[in-house]
């Protein structure tokens, strides 16, 4: 079993910055695939970024690209998500989730484990 603890979100006004972090723990990992997803109320999930294991492949949503970073500290199986510049339609609650097998995919379904998600509120 795979635990993925979130952090960081809150409330930012439009401009500003925020970054969230999540650590993965549980059984052994290696070369998973590690992205972030949100969800805005009334609209379903969706994909935002993803990192491969190495940092071969990353991807970004058209939404956030130039504006959102993924990153990834593999020595603590952590992954992060700089937000810059931004904007109200970025409100939602975003979920790391976890690919045990390593693919490259933008789809939430072939993701094996998920957290449980933090707020992030962008005010106008």
């Amino acid at each position: 079993q795979v635990q993925l603890e979130e952090s960081g979100g809150g409330s930012v006004q439009a401009g500003g910055s925020l970054r969230v972090s999540c650590a993965a723990s549980g059984r052994t990992l290696s070369r998973i695939t590690m992205g972030w997803f949100r969800q805005a109320p009334g609209k379903e999930r969706e994909f935002v970024a993803a990192c491969s294991w190495n940092g071969a492949w990353t991807s970004y949503a058209d939404s956030v690209k130039g504006r959102f970073t993924i990153s990834r500290t593999n020595a603590v199986n952590t992954v992060y998500l700089q937000m810059h510049s931004l904007k109200p339609e970025d409100t939602a609650v975003y979920y790391c989730a976890v690919d045990a097998s390593g693919r490259w995919s933008r789809d939430p379904h072939e993701y094996d484990y998920w957290g449980q998600g933090t707020q992030v509120t962008v005010s106008s």
